[in-house]
């Protein structure tokens, strides 16, 4: 290990060529970190090369590659991170996509690629960080969720059941690492401008014939609408910073217009009743 008493804390970042991985990438070298920032595809790097330069940040920032759902490689390219800079103090994993369709027309293949990301994906880099941070005594790791790991909706199953099993999973990793240390932490974003919904869902494919082609319409229509409304990603950008600056993180940070809301209602009404707000208010949309 090149371990310097003088060095920076260092972040690794899973998914970092767009959208909430590139931003809290920059985010983070600004505040003085080390970043490795990792993305599947070597190709797409030049967005973050761009607003890391612009930033002043460039320097601070590494690219590699990682492909999460290799899991042969996951633990080889996080013991090169550690080997070559001693220490891995904030995991962000962000790297995800989405599934979009009805349960009865999605292939269980569908379902399995959904899930070899967004949650068996970042089970591996997670279990590959945890003895440096352990040995540590020391790290912050930073999952990034959804609301739709709290609240399902209509067509988005597999992108729901994996963000389910996100907090799950930290919520018992999260009693597991502290006393050693180690926090984990669940952001949860509403609805912000990246494309992870809108470009999944533009190419879903419902035959005419399909039972459910109304509603897909309808779905697709509304998270439209909804990309083009929707803030900028700076609140989620600054909630991470905050959690990875805290002594004491909490297990959850709720972020975006009415997430709070949302979660409060769907905890405190009958299930009936949530069930019948929510299926009025998507009605409405048709």
């Amino acid at each position: 290990m090149n371990q310097n008493v003088n060095s920076p804390s260092v972040a690794l970042v899973t998914g970092a060529s767009s959208g909430f991985g590139l931003l809290v990438s920059v985010a983070l070298a600004r505040e003085g970190y080390q970043v490795v920032a990792s993305m599947r595809n070597m190709q797409n790097k030049e967005m973050l090369t761009t607003v890391a330069s612009e930033a002043g940040v460039y320097d601070r920032i590494e690219v590699i590659s990682l492909d999460v759902t290799d899991f042969a490689t996951v633990e080889s390219v996080v013991n090169d991170v550690t080997n070559r800079y001693g220490r891995i103090d904030v995991l962000v994993n962000n790297a995800g996509f989405a599934v979009g369709g009805f349960v009865e027309e999605l292939s269980i293949e569908e379902w399995e690629r959904q899930f070899a990301t967004n949650f068996f994906g970042l089970v591996a880099v997670t279990k590959a960080v945890l003895p440096i941070m352990r040995t540590q005594r020391s790290g912050k790791i930073i999952n990034i969720s959804s609301i739709s790991g709290r609240v399902g909706f209509p067509a988005m199953g597999p992108y729901v059941a994996s963000k389910f099993a996100v907090e799950g999973f930290s919520e018992s990793l999260r009693l597991e690492m502290l006393p050693y240390g180690v926090h984990v932490v669940l952001i949860e974003p509403g609805s912000f401008k990246t494309n992870i919904w809108s470009k999944e869902l533009q190419g879903v494919s419902v035959r005419s014939d399909s039972p459910y082609a109304k509603e897909m319409k309808t779905i697709v229509q509304y998270v439209n609408r909804v990309a083009k409304t929707a803030p900028p990603p700076d609140e989620v950008i600054r909630q991470i910073i905050k959690a990875v600056q805290s002594p004491t993180p909490r297990l959850r940070y709720p972020v975006g217009r009415g997430v709070k809301l949302t979660l409060m209602l769907k905890n405190w009404l009958p299930w009936k009743w949530w069930e019948r707000i929510f299926l009025k208010t998507f009605n409405k949309q048709k």
